[in-house]
Order: structure tokens, then C-alpha cells, then sequence
């Protein structure tokens, strides 16, 4: 009881005056022993002289404490820069007690009744060697003590660091200033050849070679942090499938730009997420005309709680805009989208819960709000679901299209911008098919309005609602087995903010009619995916948790496009950016069709007929062949 007490005490920071009075009292303690030690020494030990002289030495260690305020540090959290600290207040008393003793020996200012301003040069500065070393020591004791007694209950930890540089050393006092875990530094590990072996700040250096699995289990290590500040991407994935083989958790600080107040702490180190480890560099835009464009305009983004669209929306909000209207049915992820978002101007941001299926509901919108510039983000996305749902998909992802489309054009909007995916090229789902049909509808406008309609092409995005990362780590929270359709499945990746850049430099870029897509180099196995992911976590693969097949879903593809078999690029003023060549020929006939379906499936009292549906999409997109699905059927009709 009692010494849980004195715990609790100890957990609070130590008092100012006592640890100024603890350091008064090691500068009388080492300056007796200064003298003791040298005067011994020569025989000529002298406790009265000694005394004399001891106030000048206390008055001017006791001033440089008041300038410098070594006593004002965190204790517990001594670091290097306490430890300078304590070193420049030691040297100015020092430097004091030595320009009187100077001055006590010329003509000047020389008596013999001030014996007591002359002290001996060798014990001055001996005295200065001692009460350094012991106030520094002092504070290094009370800061092991504490993380270890103190603070003994709490989690444990061993790490390594990964890059023995200066955020090496600067992650290590984070991590040690951390109070929710008990931290033990092994080491670092670098690349650096001259580095190995040496140590830094007390802590040796270990090369990648000497990293395996026996030297983990040897010393007991739990996680690796990489600290190594702007780091490529492509190094990060190197690094990370060394690390991947360990039995250990791989850590990574947060970029510079995240530090709060020029510092990071040990809470803002993260597990390093797959998000991390795209397989190609990451996409980065910085055009100063998107500011530009949104400059003084009413922008309005529908699907605005979705992933995409919230993100587009936050990165909007940063502007220089006249309104952001902000459009979404789903009521709660709406409210979350407005209690997250940061805009110098919240009151010019307006939040509408509304259908955009619903005509009458949504013209009322532009009528009031005059929109110059709409993102396009609503549909539906999920390709089992729209597989057994083609009645939600027509009205969502192609009627929703059409009715933001057509109002663009009544009511004089000058740029729309769709986003769209790779799952509309050689679509073999509805979902797919249907957002092709919302691509060759708002083309067929293009050539026909003033309003500039543009469409952004790219793959699965990594993170976002129903994708395959968040299932995964789902998955492995329960313990696995991770889900995977098919062994060689493979699809493009990009991350929510590469997605949304896209869909702002596409606004800039865009004169009307372009589908642009983005380079996305090469394509990931799923599989090899989940095996990351269950390492990443700290787990064996398939020891811990493992992958089980599952069978492709309906209207699932292998291998995503970007490009249709008769589609070609127009590369653009960015090497990632390209612009798909699509036939614009039979656009006005096309479109026609595509109002014949809208119009069906309004009318018809049987909105269970998804075959008729179906053969009405593939009437207009005659590359759209079903795959592993019950409208395989209709292609076979087709061909006869």
C-alpha cells in the first residue's frame, strides 16, 4: 500500500526547488571532495581554508543555476540536451570562480585580507569535472529508476531501429519519453558499412546481415521502428520484406511534417501498414492551378461520405472557395464527414442528405446553389452485390449519372468530373458494365453542351470503404484464415489521396470529352498481398494464420485494365497521367439507348427483371461479357 503510494508520487513531476536543492547539495558535496582529493594528495589538507572559500563556489554555482535552469528540465526524461544544459550552468560558475581567483592574484587586486576569493586552478577544475559527471549521472539514475520501478507495471517492450541517423537518435528519446511502454533499446541497424560495429549514443550498430531470426529470439526483440526520414518508397519496400521474414512487429516513425511542435513522441509511431508498401513510387501532384480553379467557385461533390469523396472533400475545404456543397443519402457517414472536417470557413460548407436518383430533390439544389464545378463521386461499387442488383445499379450508377449530367447542362455548370474505375474496361460485371455506360453517356453530352465533362479512370484504392485491406485486417483480428477469390488474381492499387489528386489535377487538366488514367505501373497479387498483411501484424504465415481459396465471385475478373482493347493514350504534361482514346463514334445513338433503359426501368412494374436489364447494358456495351454469372447466358444467345 505504501509503496504504491509513493509510486503514484514519484509519477508526478519532480518538484523545481528540490531538484534545485539536490544540486546545490552535490555542488558542497563534490567541492569537498575536490579538495579533499588534491589537497590529500600534497599533504596539505586544510578544513577551515576549505570552508572559507566554499560560499564563493556555492553563491556562483547557485547564479548559474538561476541563468541557465538545469534544475527546470523533466527529470525523468533527462536527454542529451539536459545533459548540455547541466554542462554550460557547471562551466559559467566555474568560469566565475576562475576570473576572481585571477583577479584575486594581480597587483590590482590583490589582499591578504581576502584569502578566501583564491582558489586553486586544479580544484576548480576538478570541482567542475565532478559535479558535471555526478549531476548529470544523478539525473540518468533517477530516469532509469523510474521507467523501471516506477513505471515497471507497464508493457515492456524490446526494439531495434532500423537507420542509425540523426531521427535514429531522435526516436529513441521518444520512444524512452513514451509513458505507456517500458522501452529497452537493443541497438540500430544500418546499411552503412563504416557504421557497423560502432556505437551511437551508447547503442551499438548492427548491419542488415547480422538481423535474423536466432538474433531476434537471442535478445528477445518485439519491434523494429524504421526511422529513417524521406525515405522512396521503393526503399521502404525493401526494407519492409527483410523485416517481413522476422518474428518481430516492424514499426515506422511519421514524416517531419507531422511532428508536432518540430517533435514527435513514441505515441506517434505506427505499424507499418501495407498502405506504406505500394509496388511502385508514390504519385505526388502539386499543380498551384487547382487552387486556382477552385478559386471564388461553388464546387459540389456527390457521394461525399464515400472515401473518395470525403477526401476530395477535406482537400477542397483547404481552398479558397466560395461553397462547398457537400451531397450524400447515407445519413451517419455524412455526420461523420462534418464532424471530421477542417475548413477555415465551415459556413460556407453546407451538408445535404439526398438521393440523387431523386430528380426533383436534386435540381431544387442546383436551382438554389448554381454549381460551377461538380465532383461526381455516388455509385455503387461492390461487384457481387450489383451482380444480384442490377435494378440498384442501372438507377444509381447510370440514372444518378444522368440526372447530375443533364442538370449540369440546364443550369450552366462549367466542369463535371466522373469518377470512374478500371472495372469499366472489358467490363464482365454489372457494376462495371454500368459505370461504362455512365462514361459513354456523359461523353455523349460533352459533344453536345458547353458544360466540360470529364471522367478519372483508376483502380481498387487501398483503405476505402469495402476494400480488400480492411476486410483482410478483419480477418486476421478473429485470426484468420485471410479470404482470396483466386490464387493469381491480380488488381492495381493506388492510395485515397493518390485517387483524389487524380480527380483535382483532372479538373485542371480537362477541356472536356478526356478519360484520364493514371499509370499505375505494375498490377499486385492478391495473395501476396494477404501474406504481407499477415506479417506486417506480427503474424507466421501459414503457421499463425493462413489463406484460404475461395472460388472467383460472379463477374469477377483475374486480371484488372485500364484500357479497352480498342483504346489507346495521349500521354499528358505528367508521366503518370495519360488520357485514354475512346471511340466517340454512334455517341447520339448510344445515348438514345441509354434514355430507353431509364426510362424502363421507371416504368416497368417488374423491376425484377434483370436479365432484360442486363441484355439492355450489353446492348450498349457489346464488349461487356459476364464472367462465373447466371447472365452468361445472354452472351451465348448473342453469339447464335
Amino acid at each position: 500500500m505504501i509503496m504504491n503510494i509513493i509510486k503514484e508520487r514519484l509519477k508526478k513531476d519532480t518538484p523545481r526547488g528540490l531538484v534545485l536543492l539536490i544540486d546545490i547539495v552535490i555542488v558542497f558535496g563534490t567541492y569537498i571532495v575536490s579538495n579533499f582529493i588534491l589537497n590529500s594528495f600534497y599533504g596539505r589538507f586544510d578544513i577551515e581554508n576549505m570552508l572559507m572559500k566554499l560560499p564563493l563556489a556555492l553563491i556562483a554555482y547557485i547564479v548559474s543555476f538561476m541563468i541557465f535552469k538545469p534544475h527546470r528540465g523533466v527529470i525523468r526524461q533527462t536527454g542529451l540536451k539536459d545533459a548540455q544544459n547541466v554542462l554550460y550552468s557547471c562551466l559559467f560558475a566555474s568560469l566565475v570562480i576562475l576570473v576572481v581567483s585571477i583577479l584575486q592574484r594581480t597587483n590590482i587586486f590583490y589582499s591578504e585580507h581576502r584569502p578566501y576569493l583564491r582558489f586553486s586552478y586544479s580544484i576548480i577544475i576538478l570541482h567542475l569535472l565532478l559535479t558535471t559527471v555526478v549531476m548529470v549521472s544523478a539525473r540518468v539514475f533517477y530516469s532509469k529508476f523510474y521507467r523501471t520501478y516506477v513505471l515497471g507495471g507497464r508493457n515492456h517492450r524490446r526494439v531495434m531501429i532500423y537507420g542509425a541517423g540523426d531521427s535514429g537518435v531522435i526516436t529513441i528519446g521518444a520512444l524512452q519519453a513514451d509513458t505507456k511502454f517500458n522501452v529497452d533499446v537493443i541497438g540500430f541497424i544500418d546499411d552503412n558499412l563504416r557504421k557497423e560495429g560502432k556505437k551511437i549514443n551508447g547503442y551499438r550498430v548492427y548491419s542488415p546481415k547480422s538481423i535474423n531470426e536466432t538474433f531476434i529470439l537471442k535478445n528477445r526483440v518485439d519491434d523494429i521502428v524504421i526511422s529513417i526520414q524521406n525515405i522512396p518508397r521503393e526503399r521502404l519496400n525493401e526494407i519492409s520484406k527483410f523485416l517481413e521474414k522476422l518474428p518481430v512487429k516492424i514499426k515506422i516513425i511519421p514524416a517531419a511534417s507531422d511532428w508536432l511542435n518540430g517533435k514527435y513522441s513514441g505515441k506517434q509511431i505506427k505499424t507499418l501498414k501495407i498502405d506504406d508498401l505500394l509496388g511502385r513510387k508514390s504519385i505526388k501532384l502539386d499543380n498551384p492551378i487547382i487552387a486556382k480553379e477552385i478559386e471564388g467557385k461553388v464546387v459540389l461533390i456527390t457521394g461525399a461520405a464515400g472515401s473518395i469523396g470525403s477526401e476530395i472533400s477535406r482537400q477542397i475545404a483547404t481552398r479558397n472557395f466560395k461553397k462547398l456543397i457537400l451531397v450524400d443519402q447515407a445519413e451517419s457517414a455524412l455526420y461523420d464527414v462534418q464532424q471530421t472536417m477542417n475548413s477555415k470557413r465551415p459556413e460556407d460548407i453546407q451538408y445535404i442528405v439526398a438521393n440523387i436518383r431523386d430528380k426533383q430533390r436534386i435540381e431544387r439544389i442546383f436551382e438554389t446553389e448554381r454549381p460551377d464545378i461538380i465532383y461526381h463521386a455516388a455509385a455503387y461499387k461492390h461487384v457481387p452485390l450489383m451482380e444480384d442488383n442490377p435494378y440498384e445499379a442501372v438507377t444509381t450508377n447510370i440514372y444518378g449519372t444522368k440526372v447530375i449530367a443533364d442538370l449540369s447542362v440546364a443550369y450552366g455548370v462549367q466542369k463535371f468530373v466522373m469518377i470512374s474505375t478500371d472495372k469499366a474496361v472489358n467490363p464482365t460485371n454489372v457494376m462495371g458494365a454500368s459505370k461504362r455506360v455512365a462514361e459513354v453517356y456523359v461523353s455523349s453530352l460533352n459533344e453536345l453542351a458547353k458544360t466540360n465533362f470529364i471522367v478519372t479512370r483508376f483502380g481498387n484504392v487501398l483503405g476505402s470503404n469495402g476494400s480488400v485491406i480492411p476486410l483482410f485486417k478483419r480477418q486476421i483480428q478473429k485470426g484468420g484464415p485471410l479470404t482470396v477469390t483466386h490464387k493469381d488474381i491480380t488488381r492495381y492499387f493506388m492510395t485515397i489521396p493518390e485517387a483524389c489528386q487524380l480527380v483535382l489535377e483532372a479538373s485542371v487538366m480537362g477541356k472536356g470529352g478526356e478519360i484520364f488514367v493514371f499509370d499505375m505501373g505494375e498490377s499486385m497479387k492478391i495473395i501476396d498481398l494477404a501474406k504481407r498483411m499477415i506479417r506486417l501484424s506480427g503474424y507466421n504465415y501459414p503457421d499463425e494464420i493462413g489463406i484460404k481459396i475461395t472460388g472467383l465471385r460472379p463477374g469477377e475478373k483475374i486480371y484488372e485494365e485500364l484500357l479497352a482493347n480498342d483504346e489507346n493514350t495521349v500521354q499528358t504534361h505528367h508521366e503518370k497521367i495519360m488520357i485514354a482514346q475512346v471511340c466517340k463514334e454512334n455517341l447520339e445513338v448510344l445515348q438514345g439507348y441509354i434514355n430507353e433503359m431509364c426510362v424502363y426501368v421507371y416504368s416497368t412494374v417488374d423491376n425484377s427483371n434483370n436479365f432484360e436489364l442486363v441484355r439492355q447494358i450489353k446492348q450498349i456495351v457489346p464488349e461487356y461479357k459476364s464472367q462465373n454469372s447466371s447472365y452468361e447466358t445472354l452472351d451465348q444467345l448473342e453469339s447464335k
